[in-house]
């Protein structure tokens, strides 16, 4: 039995989440953010507008390959200019800062504490400080800036178990209210004249379908979403026609994914876990005629437990 004490404690910080949740998908605004983990950085700029039907926003990179992302609701297009290539798939989200609810669990409170810790400005705005500590070694725990007035997220960070911080969003420029002129950004995205538009759409199924179950399920994390895709459209993929499934799992704040496709001697050539720099990392497994890969922001432990429970049905 939950004690009323407990009960309050989920209420709010499942009360607080959404806030956040909502302020980045119905607020209207535009700014640069810069991303740092392993003692690198990348930048980018973002225009978001909200019109109450449509949410539409534009990231472009400022640093790395010079690429531009348009979402439209649960279309994206990401255009690249220099290989004149438009990619075009259906994605509900992009999974970028300043988003930081990645689905509406409502147990999110039995993983995590929320405890405020004061406030501080960032790119000018007042904003109030919450961590949310984890309550077990499964997951990290967050920092996160938010700003008073409508919510939205200005500087996230993640922490290890120890506190130290394993990567850092944040916005160094931000006009709220902004006037994002809609129209221009859907001219925008739907301008792939001279470019070579391929589709990338993710196939619904389910992990019973495609033969496969967790034995034990990770604590905390439900499954979002399962997904098939030909292997050709993952990067580094030989052009097969074979198709790669992806289960998708999340405890409302961190993800995990699993990919499993046929094994390939030539390029599944070693098994474990790889730092892929700052929270994210890989653990990756041969069973028998399959290849597992886990890729999630989550420790090492963690990935270990979703690919060791991975089992084949049929």
């Amino acid at each position: 039995m939950v004690s009323p004490l407990a009960g309050a404690e989920e209420a709010s910080i499942n009360a607080w989440l959404m806030r956040l949740h909502e302020a980045s998908r119905h607020r209207t605004y535009t700014g640069t953010f810069v991303v740092s983990a392993a003692g690198k950085m990348a930048s980018a700029r973002i225009w978001h507008v909200c019109d109450g039907e449509q949410q539409v926003e534009r990231v472009e990179s400022l640093s790395g390959t010079p690429r531009a992302t348009f979402r439209r609701n649960d279309e994206v297009v990401t255009f690249f200019p220099e290989s004149k290539v438009a990619v075009a798939e259906s994605r509900e989200s992009l999974g970028l800062f300043p988003n930081l609810l990645k689905s509406n669990a409502a147990s999110i409170g039995d993983h995590y504490l929320m405890k405020p810790i004061g406030s501080e400005r960032i790119a000018g705005l007042d904003a109030e400080i919450v961590q949310l500590l984890p309550k077990d070694a499964l997951r990290y725990g967050y920092r996160v800036w938010s700003e008073k007035r409508t919510g939205l997220v200005v500087q996230l960070q993640s922490l290890d178990v120890d506190g130290r911080v394993l990567e850092q969003s944040a916005f160094s420029e931000l006009q709220l209210d902004a006037p994002v002129n809609k129209a221009k950004l859907v001219q925008m995205m739907d301008a792939t004249d001279g470019y070579r538009v391929e589709r990338r759409d993710m196939q619904k199924t389910t992990a019973k379908a495609q033969g496969w179950d967790m034995a034990k399920a990770v604590p905390g994390f439900k499954p979002m979403g399962c997904y098939t895709r030909p292997v050709a459209l993952l990067a580094g993929a030989t052009g097969r026609a074979e198709q790669t499934m992806q289960w998708m799992f999340s405890d409302g704040l961190a993800t995990v994914s699993l990919f499993v496709e046929a094994f390939d001697a030539r390029r599944h050539v070693r098994e474990g876990v790889t730092e892929l720099g700052g929270a994210t990392r890989t653990h990756t497994r041969r069973l028998d005629a399959w290849w597992i890969t886990a890729v999630g922001e989550v420790p090492a432990t963690t990935l270990a437990l979703f690919v060791q429970g991975l089992e084949r049905k049929k």
